[in-house]
């Protein structure tokens, strides 16, 4: 066994651990510690008789380092050594050391929170922050504080911020292997390009494999950009320098470890990567890496409630492990895809998983565990509250879940199977309908990539061609013959775990509906060709020329989640029938009384809906009448007081009002914005019953108003803001009170011929304004000091209107000249 850095430090590690508590490990890549530390740990006295778990964050290291620790001891994985991870499990009676993935330990927790038989829990690469391993970590922080002193917990990295995870672990001691790194010269390049990624990529494979001697490792964000890389390559005559492997974690084990192992027949390699490579595995060979600079990480929007994969920069952190691959066996070389001056600008590390990803499946965890606030669990960073109430929302949907948050028998269920709580509620529930294999099948498809995706609005969306492709092995449809086998026996697991016995297939114009067992709150329905409005109130859309854009319903299982319609990229058809029978008890039926603007009137419907969507909506007949008198008083409000019929007798009293108000206390406001908002107080029991706009114009208005008065206030109303006044001539004329400031008497100056004083109102307050009218009512002064008008402007005003009007009466005293409202006076 050749010695590697990490055996430094394992006398300090070993003393930490002897005693009860935890630890953090920093050590750099190639170290050693993932494999040299269990299995020198595993004879301490503390661990006799029991077990370790060792946590990988990907089901290609995890099976990697058990067997590669087995090798190391001359055995094969099963025995000392084995591993369990999803689909896939080499497991003995004599096994110590245990590699999972994260996911796996929180499976154990949920079914012993002791776990009884387990000493030391190991986190390996805990910088990645995947939500898994933040979940496991709570809930083993738990177990030790309540059930388990004596378990131990080992933090274990190349490139973690250390200590804060200590001060999470009760401040733990931290410990730090210098290791031992071979220098590796990075390049740049000198200014970005225009070039396609796969162009730049084999340019630059073609330069490593001229310049170095040893294997290159090419990491690029995912499987897609890797197999047009491959082609690119292939195209200009790769074969004929080294053998091309890609390395994603959706190929079969045997093509993974074509990958990590040496050639056998001398040939080079060029590994083509994701982010599967970038810790844990040794890449043997290796001296050259090739980073694109990319990553795909899953972003979760709480707006939406949707998780799509977005493609976004490495950080510093990834990228310096990425580097580090180059120089893990000897001296060695990295090609960094962008400029120094972009590197300046990277991230310090990436955002940890817990921040960013769907939190459903996490919510249902800890209500299995006994917990509905985060909060009372230690995390290095706390869910976020929103995304948090949206994932327990959904589970509620789902019947995962009380209201309250506790956990139902249902939910239990749902958390035993370790699926997505979606596809574990779509099972259960298409078990009852008898649609339990369909289920299964559907659910093993959904887990993978989409394999027929890649056309852009060419690939058809329709989910019920992956599946017919999965069963029939459609020539040309079906890429990957592995993949087709992992789904089938993905799919034979899943009913077996659910119990499913029957072996016959379901059709596969039930899709749409089994589909809706997961995604009730994408069910959706036919707006225009291809948009869709979906029963989250969201809107969806795919392009028009989709066979399925014309379908009434339909269940969308994987949107973009951008822009006001997501971009559909896999759904299948449901019928109404189908909705209505099996998401009944989601249906809510009612009564819909509401204005209507257009036709100016209240229009009450039956109506019945699942969510957003409107299935079904008739008029009826005999809708409550304080219902209508509710939406008669909101078209009120909506149109404004002008929809009511203000005769001038009414509106003259609305300004005498006002100008009372103006001037003293005690008057009912009747401004616009009192009476739009007490609509139904003052004028609630007048239009009880009514319905439109054209019954609203029988009402009386004035006297409404007159209801908001006391009696007293009606006499005192007449003597303060009289409506009309009589004029010297014997004339009664109205007042004007459109500005309740400034209220005006419009007369023909002749008829106040004899008055001294300008009248006043307001018990003597407030003097009116005169508009002095010429004998053909047209303005020719406007006073409120008449004694002043007719001592100075009248004989000016005179001039003009003897000249205009001769015929008429022009005195040259007009303060006690006799009023006429004729040419003279006793004229007839």
């Amino acid at each position: 066994m050749n010695t590697l850095p990490i055996e430094e430090i394992l006398p300090e590690l070993k003393a930490v651990l002897s005693l009860p508590g935890n630890a953090v490990l920093v050590a750099p890549p190639g170290s050693g510690k993932t494999t040299r530390i269990p299995l020198a740990l595993l004879n301490e006295p503390w661990l006799k008789g029991r077990r370790i778990l060792l946590l990988e964050p990907r089901r290609l290291a995890a099976r990697a380092a058990a067997r590669y620790m087995a090798r190391l001891l001359g055995e094969q994985p099963g025995e000392t050594v084995g591993y369990r991870v999803r689909l896939d499990s080499c497991i003995g009676p004599k096994t110590r050391i245990e590699v999972i993935t994260e996911g796996i330990l929180t499976r154990m927790l949920q079914s012993d929170q002791a776990l009884d038989g387990v000493g030391l829990i190991l986190f390996d690469e805990f910088h990645e922050r995947s939500l898994q391993a933040d979940l496991g970590l709570a809930l083993a922080l738990e177990a030790q504080a309540v059930l388990r002193e004596d378990l131990r917990l080992l933090i274990m990295s190349a490139t973690l911020a250390a200590e804060p995870v200590a001060a999470l672990l009760g401040n733990a001691p931290v410990l730090r292997s210098n290791g031992r790194v071979f220098p590796v010269e990075t390049h740049y390049l000198e200014r970005r390009t225009a070039s396609q990624l796969e162009h730049i990529v084999a340019q630059t494979v073609f330069t490593s494999l001229a310049g170095n001697s040893g294997d290159v490792l090419v990491f690029l964000p995912g499987a897609g950009e890797i197999r047009r890389v491959q082609a690119e390559l292939s195209a200009n005559g790769i074969t004929k320098q080294a053998r091309v492997a890609p390395l994603y974690g959706n190929l079969s084990p045997a093509a993974q470890d074509a990958a990590l192992l040496p050639s056998t027949d001398g040939m080079r390699k060029v590994i083509l990567a994701t982010s599967i490579a970038e810790t844990s595995l040794t890449v043997e060979g290796v001296d050259t890496v090739i980073d694109s600079g990319l990553m795909r990480v899953p972003k979760y929007s709480s707006r939406t409630g949707l998780t799509r994969l977005e493609t976004v920069r490495v950080s510093r952190q990834a990228a310096e492990q990425r580097r580090g691959r180059a120089g893990r066996l000897g001296p060695g070389s990295c090609y960094r895809l962008w400029t120094r001056q972009e590197d300046l600008y990277l991230e310090s590390s990436n955002t940890p998983e817990i921040l960013a990803a769907d939190l459903t499946p996490l919510a249902l965890e800890l209500a299995a565990w006994g917990v509905n606030d985060p909060q009372q669990l230690l995390w290095l960073d706390i869910p976020p509250a929103a995304a948090f109430l949206q994932a327990q929302a959904l589970l509620v949907k789902l019947g995962a879940l009380e209201t309250g948050g506790s956990i139902t028998a249902h939910g239990r269920l749902m958390v035993q199977s370790g699926l997505h709580p979606r596809l574990a509620h779509m099972i259960i529930r298409a078990k009852e309908a008898g649609l339990g294999n369909l289920a299964c099948e559907l659910a093993a498809i959904l887990q993978e990539r989409d394999f027929l995706q890649g056309n852009g609005n060419r690939t058809d969306v329709d989910l019920r061609l992956r599946l017919e492709a999965v069963r029939e092995a459609a020539s040309g449809k079906y890429p990957e013959e592995s993949l087709r086998r992992r789904i089938k026996a993905e799919s034979e697991r899943l009913k077996q775990d659910f119990s499913i016995h029957r072996n016959r297939q379901e059709t596969v114009e039930a899709c749409g509906l089994v589909l809706a067992f997961a995604y009730p709150d994408r069910i959706g329905q036919l707006r225009s060709g291809g948009r869709f409005l979906l029963e989250n109130g969201r809107g969806a859309g795919m392009h028009e020329l989709q066979p399925l854009a014309h379908s009434p319903y339909i269940v969308a299982a994987d949107l973009d989640g951008q822009g006001t319609d997501s971009r559909i990229f896999l759904a299948a058809p449901i019928d109404y029938e189908q909705i209505r029978r099996y998401f009944s008890r989601q249906i809510a039926a009612g009564t819909n009384v509401a204005w209507d603007a257009a036709a100016q009137a209240v229009r009450a419907k039956s109506y019945e809906r699942l969510g957003a969507i409107l299935l079904k909506e008739s008029p009826c007949a005999n809708p409550d009448r304080d219902g209508v008198m509710a939406a008669l008083l909101s078209g009120i409000a909506l149109e404004g007081l002008s929809i009511l019929p203000w005769t001038k007798a009414a509106q003259q009293l609305r300004q005498r009002l006002l100008f009372a108000g103006q001037q003293t206390e005690g008057w009912p406001d009747v401004s616009d914005e009192k009476l739009l908002a007490t609509l139904e107080n003052w004028l609630g029991p007048y239009v009880y019953g009514l319905t439109s706009r054209a019954e609203l114009a029988k009402l009386n208005v004035a006297a409404i108003l007159e209801n908001l008065l006391t009696w007293q206030q009606r006499q005192e109303l007449d003597e303060y803001a009289p409506a009309h006044v009589v004029v010297p001539s014997g004339r009664q004329i109205a007042i004007n009170y459109s500005n309740p400031l400034c209220p005006v008497l419009a007369v023909k100056l002749q008829e106040l011929f004899g008055l001294k004083e300008t009248p006043c109102i307001a018990g003597g307050k407030v003097a009116l304004t005169l508009e002095l009218l010429s004998p053909a009512q047209r303005p020719v002064q406007v006073t409120r000091d008449l004694a002043s008008f007719w001592c100075t402007t009248y004989f000016e005003v005179k001039k003009d209107l003897m000249g205009r009007y001769p015929k008429h009466y022009w005195p040259d005293d007009p303060a006690t000249a006799v009023p006429t409202h004729r040419i003279r006076p006793g004229n007839s």
